[in-house]
């Protein structure tokens, strides 16, 4: 019987299962002063793998490969002549260039640790460009979970020893009603003032948002004036459509927002290591508008690409503008709970 080499793949895995046998260091891959390492200049590898080109061209020399979750140095940013027309962004890297669609620009952020919380939790974003978690067996000892990336909000619900000696936030994952731990200085609890509804005092039946899937665009609408534009990602129809499979294109026809949630697990619902698992936990700044099959707007953790068609369905925007459009709808929270409902702002999608 012959043996395959070991793929990129095969390393990671082995890697994310071995950590609990690890140092501290694995679970703190960012360490020393702060000062030394805040920065706008990194960025985060968010695709099994990138490549490097000789220039801002997809057509230059390929020079070497980047993988998933590799961290990078930004010294530039170069709108390319040679496009795309999407999204024309380069970044200026180590040797060469690397097209922007599946770079995460990141920061490396510590954060003060709160030990007090109330019983419903409290929104925590993590400020790190990565950080793995892991959950309490008890005697069986510490597993590590799911890697949590830069931007993504959890529900934090109080602080314990970690498997280090050193404080760790216990969040709860409202998919799969479990609880599993994050480094606490790895996570920035949000206050409520952060999360307060924009134009409370324009009446709910006044606020539009037109989605359109030919221009990839957000348009939204206070008494009939535009106020916010955006390009965005929607839904990628299947090649070969099942009708016993959810369709993954943006549905089209008159809408209103549902159910919002600022902190939402999406995917298979596996509790898993492995990085490569379609398993997207604490997408920001969730509000579903589609019932049937779950579309929703929501923040993008995992690519760049605006402007084109991304997703298996549901709307992806700039995590900063989900925000806005967040605290923008009706119906109306104030980020204090898991989930808001009710009957709320009119979507329009053609």
């Amino acid at each position: 019987m012959s043996l395959s080499k070991p793929t990129r793949r095969d390393f990671l895995k082995l890697s994310a299962v071995t950590l609990s046998a690890i140092t501290t260091q694995a679970f703190r891959p960012f360490f020393g002063f702060e000062s030394e390492q805040k920065s706008n200049l990194l960025a985060r590898i968010a695709k099994d793998s990138v490549s490097v080109h000789s220039q801002p061209n997809d057509e230059s020399t390929i020079l070497y490969q980047r993988y998933r979750d590799d961290i990078v140095n930004v010294y530039d940013e170069i709108i390319s002549d040679f496009g795309p027309g999407y999204n024309p962004l380069w970044y200026k890297v180590w040797g060469g260039y690397i097209h922007s669609g599946y770079l995460q620009r990141v920061q490396i952020r510590f954060n003060s640790i709160q030990t007090n919380f109330p019983e419903s939790g409290s929104l925590g974003e993590i400020t790190v460009p990565l950080t793995q978690t892991m959950r309490d067996r008890s005697y069986f000892g510490w597993d590590p979970v799911y890697r949590l990336y830069y931007e993504s909000l959890h529900w934090v619900m109080g602080v314990d020893e970690g498997p280090d000696k050193e404080p760790w936030y216990r969040l709860k994952d409202e998919l799969l009603n479990i609880d599993y731990h994050v480094p606490a200085s790895h996570v920035r609890i949000i206050p409520l003032e952060d999360l307060s509804p924009i134009s409370p005092d324009i009446p709910p039946h006044r606020k539009l948002i037109e989605v359109s899937i030919a221009y990839q665009t957000i348009k939204a609408y206070e008494e009939g004036n535009l106020i916010f534009e955006t390009k965005m990602a929607s839904g990628v129809p299947m090649r070969n459509p099942d009708p016993t499979l959810i369709p993954t294109d943006t549905p089209k026809g008159t809408f209103h927002i549902q159910s919002k949630l600022p902190s939402k697990h999406m995917g298979d619902g596996n509790l898993t290591s492995d990085i490569f698992a379609y398993e997207l936990p604490g997408v920001p700044w969730t509000s579903f508008f589609e019932p049937v099959t779950g579309i929703a707007f929501h923040g993008t953790y995992w690519h760049h690409n605006f402007g084109i068609r991304m997703s298996r369905g549901c709307v992806n925007m700039k995590t900063e503008e989900a925000k806005w459009l967040f605290r923008w709808t009706t119906p109306t929270t104030n980020g204090d709970k898991i989930e808001s409902r009710g009957m709320g702002t009119k979507v329009i999608v053609t």
